[in-house]
């Protein structure tokens, strides 16, 4: 089968086409032909070995000390079962289903082979396309506003980076739990941003968010760069400071009303989020689409900083 291949770390044309073995599915895995796949800002820090501040050492470790331990990235897609392992009862060939691999990757493929338990029906209603792209964004923004920042009516939430993956998901979950949203932002993107719920915008390029005087009930910054102190600083009193992407300091230091950390990846939580963007709830933002052939093309998309929403590749 084609893959994208990452056996070096580098820039995005390291990223080169390759037939490699298709894999075959374990006893309690089913073979899954991808039909589309999101190129995220995971990949292109994994692929550039550009990782948060501190973690370096650690994620060294698991990914590959001197090259990608395993050299196909990839993990939130969507697609069709081909084949199912011998104590697979609940899945068979030809559902159309979609999950995340997690650190095992391997989705930047035409197959992967993926643990059922990880998997859920895709609903007719969410194209392939936007299933891939919901699940990255989608499930980190619902573990941080729900589960961690209990958001709710009436609460206010201000998310910083509201236009990328994370950030369009984070601001349309917000205000479905009830809240009213500020979004950070850039010129270009007040327009989406606005259109995805959000009441207020801040455009960043002209209003520095530490000199605002606004307090919110939740923070949350999707970009990593607030720190605690400027985090909290923007806190209602009993207000909660949710960074998605933190360097280790910020990590070991959040307690208290500061959460940081990865989200998990929970099949329950793919599926309610499927069905919300079935009923029209959540709308899936997708920049551009790619053939799996035009991969380094996409990860230099991802590169510049300025994708809205996500990047996808269909195999």
């Amino acid at each position: 089968m084609k893959a994208a291949v990452v056996d070096r770390y580098g820039p995005p044309d390291v990223v080169r086409i390759d037939e490699v073995p298709r894999p075959e599915p374990r006893p309690d895995e089913v073979l899954v032909r991808v039909r589309a796949v999101a190129v995220t800002s995971a990949d292109a820090r994994i692929r550039g070995a550009r990782f948060p501040s501190g973690f370096a050492p650690f994620a060294r470790l698991v990914f590959g000390i001197r090259r990608p331990r395993r050299p196909v990235l990839g993990s939130s897609f969507s697609g069709e079962v081909v084949a199912v392992g011998a104590r697979v009862r609940d899945r068979a060939p030809g559902d159309e289903v979609c999950g995340m691999t997690g650190i095992k990757l391997g989705a930047h493929a035409e197959y992967a082979a993926v643990p059922a338990g990880k998997l859920v029906r895709k609903p007719a209603a969410v194209s392939h396309e936007d299933a891939a792209g919901l699940l990255f964004g989608g499930q980190s923004a619902l573990y941080y506003l729900r589960d961690k920042g209990k958001v709710g009516p009436g609460m206010s939430v201000c998310v910083n980076g509201a236009s990328g993956a994370l950030g369009t998901n984070a601001v349309q979950l917000a205000r479905h739990l009830g809240a009213t949203v500020t979004a950070v932002t850039s010129t270009p993107n007040t327009a989406l941003v606005t259109g995805l719920g959000a009441a207020r915008v801040i455009d960043y390029t002209r209003d520095d968010l530490s000199g605002i005087t606004e307090r919110f009930d939740v923070v949350f910054d999707v970009v990593g760069n607030l720190s605690i102190a400027a985090g909290r600083r923007l806190l209602n009193p009993g207000g909660v400071l949710l960074l998605a992407v933190a360097g280790l300091a910020d990590t070991v230091r959040a307690r208290g009303n500061v959460v940081a950390g990865p989200a998990p990846e929970r099949p329950e939580d793919f599926a309610h989020l499927l069905q919300l963007a079935a009923e029209g709830t959540l709308t899936v933002v997708i920049d551009r689409t790619y053939d799996l052939a035009d991969t380094a093309a996409a990860h230099h998309h991802v590169d510049t900083g300025r994708k809205t929403g996500n990047v996808i590749l269909r195999p």
